[in-house]
């Protein structure tokens, strides 16, 4: 461990992104009196909605404050995570040496930056919804949105009060109120009445939040007046949300991605599934399943996000964590295909899943993604349709920590603990499919640089000395967005190997045998996770559904 310890010195930093735009980022927290609740408020006490944008920005005249990995009040969120790790031995020790280190890590990106004009043909920003995992927030997942951010995406990251977060903090409407603090809710990880019951409950705080934040962001395209409590005075309040007016594309139906990590990804299936499916109909008596039915999220037919949530909508899901899904209240909804293979819709073609190979061998839960990414859940064994299907990919030696922030920030970590290389090209493999998958939606976002394609051409003049730049293509090279190069990173998305280590999975086949470190037992779950997060060892949920 002291070997390990050696490496934080100095201190870890994020790399470049490696987009055309440079990335501000901007903290919000609103009250939720202010906005219009799509479905019924499922806890009184959460009464704001908090979230972190990151976006292409200009370029400052003066050099803007820190933003710091470690939100504050920094020593409560660092004691936060001391007792969220602290049934590990290894990660206790591992921790008393962190703080040190952790307090000085800053994120790259301009703090409260002018957001910059939109090149688009809409003159319109795209955006993404992003819900993160257990033991995330906010800040987790900074390098992958900020590299989706710097090619030309607008990315709304909420912090979840649910309990999922290590902690959280409600802030007050008044001045002087204290901060109500919601901890971290421990578990089991194995499937019961009682887990059931309180997994439900999280559920329906996200998927509020998620529509709640989904409303904040309509009022502050429209440029209506909104309280933001993460700010200190009206001029800072006006020169941060008034940039926003009229320069996001989030009033056309189908134009907002959806997605999430883990029990993030969990949460966009079941947010997107329960507004399209919003109405199941009256006459109960002809489906068991739907008698039996407790929707978790009800927004009304006539609300705004059930108008957004279309078949066209882009779904990206990294380590979908299905547990949270096979409840029997929501069994009826877990039947319902996403809404990309309704009658009217493309098929899987807008359906990205990013797995890490340590997820890919957890068979029990492989099966269940499985089931959740085809056009029929309910099926035990879903047959081959004649429309697309989804994306299905894995980077071979990837865990479930190098889809977060942590495996890029402590590489020896995930390599020594989890055994998995190069958390840095992982995250650039999901930047490049989820940017893929939009501009095959339809989406304008700006081209793929050619070092993260890995083209010779590219890696042969880096290694010649040509040096990036803080939010730049790391060739030092802007590319404007194309509206016409929909398939200029198609490899891909290519299903014969054109990318390598980034492994092609079918939703119909068996895919056992493309494991590159040979099979693992058909019944065990991989003892890695986001700290201590949803993958646990032990095997108890695989039979359900």
């Amino acid at each position: 461990m002291a070997h390990l310890l050696s490496h934080l010195n100095p201190i870890p930093k994020f790399p470049p992104y490696t987009g055309p735009y440079k990335v501000g980022t901007l903290d919000i927290e609103i009250p939720i009196t202010s906005l219009p609740s799509p479905s019924p408020a499922p806890d009184p006490s959460i009464s704001t909605v908090q979230f972190r944008i990151f976006y292409p920005c200009e370029t400052p005249q003066k050099s803007p404050k820190t933003t710091y990995w470690i939100p504050e009040p920094q020593r409560e969120y660092l004691g936060a995570y001391a007792r969220f790790l602290g049934a590990s031995p290894t990660f206790s020790e591992f921790f008393s040496y962190l703080p040190r280190t952790l307090y000085h890590i800053t994120i790259p990106v301009l703090r409260n930056a002018r957001l910059l004009p939109a090149p688009t043909r809409a003159k319109k920003w795209p955006v993404m919804f992003f819900s993160h995992g257990l033991g995330g927030s906010r800040n987790a997942y900074s390098h992958l949105l900020g590299s989706l951010s710097s090619h030309g995406v607008v990315v709304v990251a909420p912090d979840h009060r649910d309990g999922s977060a290590p902690m959280a903090l409600v802030n007050g409407e008044k001045k002087g109120d204290i901060p109500k603090r919601v901890e971290y809710k421990s578990m089991p990880h194995t499937p019961s009445k009682q887990v059931e019951e309180e997994r439900n409950d999280q559920l329906r705080i996200r998927l509020w939040e998620l529509g709640l934040a989904h409303e904040a962001m309509l009022k502050i395209e429209r440029g209506e007046e909104i309280v933001n409590l993460a700010v200190k005075t009206e001029q800072s309040l006006d020169q941060n949300l008034s940039m926003f007016r009229s320069s996001l594309n989030v009033q056309v139906p189908g134009s907002i991605t959806w997605a999430g990590h883990s029990f993030g990804a969990a949460t966009v299936v079941q947010f997107v599934k329960s507004t399209f499916w919003h109405s199941p109909g009256q006459n109960r008596s002809f489906d068991p399943y739907l008698a039996e039915y407790r929707p978790l999220y009800t927004p009304s037919s006539d609300s705004s996000i059930v108008r957004q949530i279309t078949p066209g909508s882009p779904v990206a899901l990294l380590d979908l964590w299905t547990l949270p899904l096979r409840g029997d209240p929501t069994r009826w909804l877990w039947n319902k295909p996403l809404p990309c293979y309704a009658q009217n819709g493309p098929g899987g073609v807008n359906l990205l899943a990013i797995l890490s190979e340590a997820f890919y061998k957890w068979r029990g839960n492989l099966v269940h993604t499985k089931k959740v990414l085809s056009s029929d859940p309910s099926s035990q064994r879903p047959a081959q349709s004649s429309r697309p299907g989804p994306r299905i990919f894995y980077p071979v030696s990837s865990a479930h920590l190098s889809q977060s922030d942590f495996g890029i920030l402590f590489p020896w970590v995930t390599r020594k603990v989890f055994k998995a290389d190069n958390p840095e090209r992982t995250l650039r493999l999901n930047t490049r499919a989820i940017l893929q998958v939009m501009r095959e939606s339809g989406i304008e976002v700006a081209e793929t640089s050619r070092i993260d394609m890995e083209e010779d051409e590219q890696a042969e003049k880096v290694e010649n000395g040509a040096n990036g730049h803080l939010n730049g293509h790391m060739d030092g090279s802007v590319s404007k967005i194309d509206a016409h190069a929909a398939n200029q990173d198609w490899r891909i998305l290519a299903t014969n190997g054109k990318v390598k280590g980034w492994i092609a999975l079918n939703v119909y086949e068996n895919d056992a045998a493309k494991s590159t470190n040979g099979l693992m037992d058909a019944e065990a779950m991989p003892g890695e996770a986001v700290m201590k997060s949803e993958v646990m060892d032990g095997d108890s949920d695989r039979e359900r559904l």
